[in-house]
């Protein structure tokens, strides 16, 4: 197969504020009180790209990073020493237990089928996941007494809330059985909070924070309200402009119809990149600090808007997207969570504005 030219820039663009990511780490650092904050870098850094997250963060003074699987540990490691990497689905296999140990990243063992595996492994320093209420993962309570886990060398034995971002007594029940933990569980430093669980104050901060969502600029609580800022911005470019006469419709099953002549630019961003079909008729986007609102329904690849009162835009300029977490979350129906890690693959994630 004959050699490609390199690829033309993407008409996708999703930039990152780098110096706000690093603001905000410094802030749930500074807000975890004698804890340090560590970094959730899962899920591609929250769909930001975890490489580049990881490698701002460090710089930022981070220190322990946690991913999902194993497959997410390579972008990381680039930046961060294997030690300071925990991978939270923990060791279903002599496989994957195999590969913690070569790669020297810690895996969380999160019952007492991986402890055995770990140890049968040969195993080394770990961490420890205990479900304190949210029959997630994580071992039973019940099992903290078991002999075998006397046999670890635990780093960080966590659990995790599951209604932080809500005035709810879980969190205090939680609260208290993460204390029995702690009594029954030899380990060199303890981890229960969250973004949201730091909010919740010292009490839950522990010796290490986990927070995720607040790094990237989502607001957990409204405690973070005013100090968490905006990480992230999608922006697409205008592929084309057309000029709609009275009656004529837009998009797929014409849920738009022209009352008047407008001009229509169709934007190169879809529900393939995460922009769903939830922002038909609700999304904005914006040139200079202009806003102009989505025309029908957002189709797999394109999305149309409404240039009409914006005669100066021309094909080839980048519109940026309303994307304000909060508020884009409460537009749209879906989570900030969703709202990160859903951006696909086809933008070119760019560091700086």
């Amino acid at each position: 197969m004959t050699d490609l030219p390199p690829l033309p820039a993407s008409s996708l663009r999703l930039r990152l504020d780098a110096e706000a990511l690093a603001a905000n780490w410094r802030t749930l650092d500074a807000m975890s009180g004698t804890a340090r904050a560590g970094a959730a870098v899962k899920a591609d850094g929250y769909g930001l790209g975890a490489a580049r997250v990881a490698a701002l963060l460090a710089k930022a003074g981070c220190q322990d990073f946690f991913v999902a699987h194993w497959s997410e540990v390579p972008d990381v490691l680039r930046h961060v020493p294997s030690s300071r990497i925990a991978v939270l689905h923990g060791p279903m296999s002599a496989q994957e237990a195999e590969f913690a140990i070569q790669a020297g990243v810690r895996p969380v063992l999160n019952s007492l089928d991986q402890v055995r595996r770990w140890l049968g492994s040969g195993g080394g320093t770990c961490h420890l996941m205990v479900d304190t209420g949210m029959n997630r993962l994580g071992l039973a309570m019940a099992d903290l007494g078991d002999a075998l886990l006397d046999k670890l060398d635990i780093d960080i034995c966590m659990s995790h809330l599951a209604s932080a971002d809500e005035d709810v007594n879980q969190n205090e029940e939680q609260l208290g059985r993460f204390a029995q933990v702690r009594a029954a569980v030899r380990a060199r430093r303890y981890s229960l909070a969250n973004s949201a669980g730091i909010a919740l104050g010292s009490a839950y901060h522990a010796d290490l924070t986990r927070p995720g969502l607040a790094l990237y600029g989502g607001i957990a609580r409204p405690e973070l309200a005013g100090r968490i800022v905006p990480v992230a911005q999608p922006e697409a470019a205008v592929l084309q402009i057309r000029a709609l006469e009275p009656g004529e419709k837009v998009g797929y099953n014409a849920l738009f119809t022209a009352d008047r002549p407008m001009r229509a630019g169709i934007l190169a961003i879809g529900y393939a990149d995460g922009y769903l079909r939830c922002w038909s008729g609700k999304g904005r986007f914006a040139l200079g600090g202009r806003e102009v609102p989505v025309l029908g329904r957002v189709s797999m690849d394109l999305t149309i808007v409404d240039l009409t009162e914006m005669p100066e835009c021309r094909e080839g300029d980048w519109l940026s997207a309303i994307y304000d977490l909060p508020q884009a979350s409460a537009t749209s129906g879906l989570s900030q969570y969703e709202l990160l890690t859903l951006l696909g693959r086809r933008f070119s994630r760019q560091i700086g504005f």
